[in-house]
């Protein structure tokens, strides 16, 4: 499989790890939007939030404990932006399911 995370999470590709356990894997963006960014995947190869489904919709809500975790480490008291990309249209540019926890900056919405 040609997939970017699926290649940092093995180690191919050098990251920034945040956070590792046996579900999932968190590493600083390259990009980063906001003085905390961190990118949390599930260690599984899941393209899209599309494909979430009864059987490995568990790693979603783990991804969620995990990134209040790192918010807290990262000293995030004031709050953070947990930011997922569905699909070409909305974004997506590595089609393996992630989330953006971000943070340490004022945010507005939609974006920005």
């Amino acid at each position: 499989m040609d997939c970017l995370f699926c290649k940092i999470i093995a180690g191919e590709i050098p990251s920034a790890k945040v956070y590792e356990d046996d579900t999932v894997f968190a590493f600083r963006d390259i990009d980063p939007q906001a003085p905390v960014h961190v990118l949390i995947v599930p260690k599984e190869h899941i393209a899209s939030a599309k494909e979430i489904n009864e059987t490995n919709s568990a790693v979603v809500a783990h991804i969620f404990e995990v990134a209040a975790k790192i918010a807290k480490d990262e000293g995030l008291e004031d709050g953070y932006r947990i930011v997922n990309n569905c699909g070409d249209s909305a974004g997506q540019t590595v089609k393996h399911l992630h989330f953006h926890l971000m943070g340490g900056r004022e945010f507005t919405w939609p974006a920005g």
